[in-house]
């Protein structure tokens, strides 16, 4: 799951509004030409929230005509699009009027910054964001990229207009946090894999979760059978020697050589999965089938080469890059056998129309995945096709985006019930301070709520991949 373009990542930017850069830009650019006026500070910062608050709530007036928001301040309580009994109703509890120009200047990433330290309470947060994609078309018709207009004019001064706060040193430690095991044990299932579950009607499909459970198993049979789909995609048989990219904490790998009898070399730049994944290995008693290696994946040996009868990889492709598609299904293609081998990747994708090679920063790349690009299943079709020089034939897409929101449900629930601030603090003693612990928490809360709008609203997608050798056929048929 990761970040978005000159469109976005999930979801669509919140960006600020023309009529924000008609009665600011000349404030701000007054700002950045006069640094003594921002660097006594107050009383600049002041005028810049209220100018913010007004052209917002402003704009808000022509942009909601779909469900109901309630913004509430020390002002007043202000009112967009039509209540009307069921329909999605929102409010929203302005806490700190800095909330206004984080809006103004970072849009969807000033929002997430405001959920995240409290500049702002929302009374449900994926009420809220289903509010902005349900009205998107309305908010795009009366917002566009202010930031990108006065950046130039503000660049360097974003915490100098907010303050050097408390609020703005705890935005940077709890993005420069590394996630420790201990950290992912508490909302993923037993099988550690961080990705996609599939389920199936044994868990109610879908919305299971909201019809008639969750019960207790549920993720785990899910993720299993996410497993197995794969395993059987990649037509693995028993001595069968098979390529990872991406071990995670060695969920998949651990099922390939115990119910399949395979051979694993799985990749991971993560030293701390590495060392979990090598003790579960251990545990399973599969330490003479499953090698983990701490490589790059541009880095594979030339004894690889021919060597293996499938590749698989679950969510690793959105930290690759579209500079390097070619290079990875070149390398993929490399280390596959010239006949009967098999490709299998999943990644979370663009739909075609909103993807680009170029993603501009926004919550997911700032906070969560740096540097990650989201790809289109074109995209990666293309470079699969062209790298291999047509040694890849596709064989088959899926779309699993419908199985993400509750995966993601599924995640925050357990997140809410294990997650304790002396569990991380073990790993982060910085997270002993409340206010950075409870900062912490509400990123990884914004993250599923955030990604599971978009899955849902169909503007993220899921894909899987399958590809096998020219000539040859996924399964005897005559």
């Amino acid at each position: 799951m990761p970040s978005s373009i000159s469109q976005s990542c999930v979801p669509p930017k919140f960006v600020p509004s023309t009529k924000a850069l008609q009665t600011t830009s000349s404030s701000l650019l007054s700002l950045s030409f006069r640094p003594h006026s921002w660097l006594c500070a107050f009383g600049a910062r002041r005028n810049l929230r209220r100018t913010s608050r007004t052209s917002i709530l402003a704009v808000l007036n022509d942009a909601i005509t779909v469900g109901h928001l309630t913004i509430a301040d020390h002002e007043g309580t202000h009112y967009y699009g039509h209540y009307r009994k069921g329909c999605n109703d929102v409010q929203l509890q302005v806490v700190n009027d800095n909330f206004w120009t984080r809006i103004l200047l970072s849009g969807d990433l000033g929002f997430s910054e405001a959920y995240m330290i409290g500049d702002v309470e929302v009374s449900d947060l994926r009420s809220a964001m289903n509010l902005w994609l349900d009205n998107q078309s309305g908010m795009e018709a009366t917002l566009s990229s202010t930031v990108s207009k006065i950046s130039s004019a503000v660049s360097g001064l974003y915490n100098n207009l907010l303050g050097q706060t408390q609020s703005q040193a705890r935005l940077n430690v709890i993005a420069s946090y590394d996630q420790s095991n201990e950290l992912f044990k508490a909302f993923l299932s037993k099988e550690m894999m961080y990705s996609c579950a599939l389920w199936g009607d044994a868990e109610g499909g879908v919305r299971g979760d909201l019809e008639s459970g969750p019960f207790p198993g549920d993720l785990e049979s899910a993720q299993r059978r996410k497993i197995h789909h794969v395993l059987r995609k990649a037509r693995v048989k028993p001595g069968h020697r098979i390529l990872e990219f991406g071990s995670g904490w060695g969920g998949l790998a651990i099922e390939a050589a115990l119910s399949y009898g395979c051979e694993v070399d799985t990749l991971t730049l993560s030293i701390e999965q590495k060392k979990l994944a090598e003790e579960r290995i251990k545990k399973a008693g599969l330490e003479k089938h499953i090698r983990v290696h701490l490589l790059d994946y541009r880095e594979i040996p030339a004894e690889f080469e021919k060597a293996f009868d499938a590749f698989v990889s679950i969510e690793m492709l959105e930290h690759v890059g579209s500079k390097y598609y070619p290079l990875y299904f070149k390398l993929v293609d490399f280390a596959l056998k010239s006949t009967c081998a098999t490709v299998v990747i999943s990644a979370s994708t663009f739909p075609e129309s909103r993807y680009s090679g170029y993603q501009a920063e926004d919550f997911m790349r700032r906070y969560m995945w740096p540097n990650s690009c989201l790809p289109s299943a074109t995209a990666l079709i293309t470079a699969a096709q062209t790298a291999s020089e047509g040694r890849f034939t596709l064989e088959g897409v899926e779309n699993h985006a419908a199985h993400y929101p509750r995966t993601l449900r599924e995640w925050g629930r357990r997140l809410d019930a294990n997650l304790t601030q002396d569990l991380v603090a073990r790993d982060y003693p910085g997270l002993r301070d409340r206010a950075d612990y409870d900062a912490f928490k509400r990123k990884w809360q914004y993250l599923f709520a955030y990604a599971g709008a978009g899955f849902a609203k169909g503007y993220i997608t899921c894909h899987m991949l399958t590809f096998i050798r020219p000539n040859d056929t996924p399964e005897p048929c005559d």
